[in-house]
C-alpha cells in the first residue's frame, strides 16, 4: 500500500511539473468563467454593459479568452456584488458617480465593487480593434505642453503602469484645478473620481487595468509586455472626446 501510494504521488508530481503555469491559470479562469455565467445577476440598479466589439477583436495584442473572462466573469461579478451591497440601503438610489464621489464613506463592498464596475465600463471604451497611433488636436497639444512630447508621456504612463505594486490601474487624468494633464495610479479598483486620501483626483481620460487577470493568460508575469501591447489598441478618438468634455465641464 505504501509503495503504491508512493508511486502514485510521484507520478502526480511528475505530471504537475510538466503542466505549464499558463495551462493551470487557463484552467482556473475557465472554471471562474463557467461559475460566473451560471451565477444569476443580482437584481439592482446596475447592469453589465455589452462589450462593444468581439472578444477576438483586439488580437494579437489582447487575446480573445482573456477578454471573454475579463468581461463575462470579472466585470459581471463586480456588478452583481455591487447590486447585492446596495440592496435595501440608501445607496441603492445613488448613481455610480455618486458612489465614487462618496467612496470614503462607503463600506468596502460598495467602494470596491463600484470602482470595479466603473473602471471596467470605462476601460472597454478605451480599446478599439483598429486603435493605436497617437492622439490628435487639442489633446496632442496638451500632452506636448504638459509632458514635453508624446514619447515622454508614453514613458511616464508606462512607468506608472509597470510600477504599480500588486493590482491596480494607471491613469491619464485632466486636473481641472491645475489646468493640466497628469499621470497617476491607484491600487485595487480605486480611481481618481473617489474622495479617498492619497488619490490624485481628476477626470480620467485613459486608464489601464494592471490586475493580473487582465493579461496573465497571454503574458504570464510579463506585465511590461502587456503594457507595450496596450499602445496598439488605444481608442484615441474616445480619449480625445473625453478630454474635450473635461475641458468644457
Amino acid at each position: 500500500m505504501l509503495k503504491r501510494d508512493f508511486l502514485k504521488n510521484g507520478l502526480l508530481t511528475m505530471v504537475g511539473a510538466l503542466v505549464s503555469p499558463a495551462l493551470l491559470a487557463s484552467a482556473h479562469e475557465e472554471k471562474l468563467l463557467r461559475e460566473a455565467r451560471a451565477m444569476p445577476m443580482a437584481d439592482g440598479p446596475f447592469s453589465l454593459p455589452a462589450l462593444p466589439y468581439a472578444f477576438n477583436a483586439l488580437e494579437p495584442h489582447i487575446d480573445a479568452k482573456t477578454m471573454e473572462i475579463h468581461h463575462d466573469a470579472h466585470h459581471k461579478t463586480y456588478v452583481s456584488k455591487l447590486n447585492e451591497a446596495v440592496a435595501g440601503k440608501p445607496e441603492e438610489k445613488l448613481s455610480l458617480a455618486q458612489l465614487l464621489a462618496s467612496a470614503s464613506k462607503q463600506p468596502d463592498a460598495i467602494r470596491n465593487n463600484a470602482g470595479g464596475h466603473w473602471n471596467h465600463s470605462f476601460f472597454w471604451l478605451l480599446l478599439a480593434p483598429k486603435g493605436g497611433g497617437q492622439p490628435t488636436g487639442a489633446l496632442a497639444a496638451a500632452i506636448n505642453k504638459d509632458f514635453g512630447s508624446y514619447e515622454k508621456f508614453q514613458e511616464e504612463f508606462t512607468k506608472a503602469a509597470t510600477g504599480r505594486f500588486g493590482s491596480g490601474w494607471a491613469w491619464l487624468i485632466h486636473d481641472k484645478q491645475a489646468g493640466k494633464l497628469a499621470i497617476t495610479s491607484t491600487p485595487n479598483q480605486d480611481n481618481p473620481l473617489m474622495d479617498l486620501p492619497g488619490i490624485q483626483r481628476g477626470t480620467p481620460l485613459l486608464g489601464l487595468d494592471v490586475w493580473e487577470h487582465a493579461y496573465y493568460l497571454k503574458y504570464q508575469n510579463k506585465r511590461p509586455d502587456y503594457v507595450k501591447a496596450f499602445w496598439n489598441v488605444i481608442n484615441w478618438a474616445e480619449v480625445n472626446r473625453r478630454f474635450d468634455e473635461a475641458r468644457k465641464g
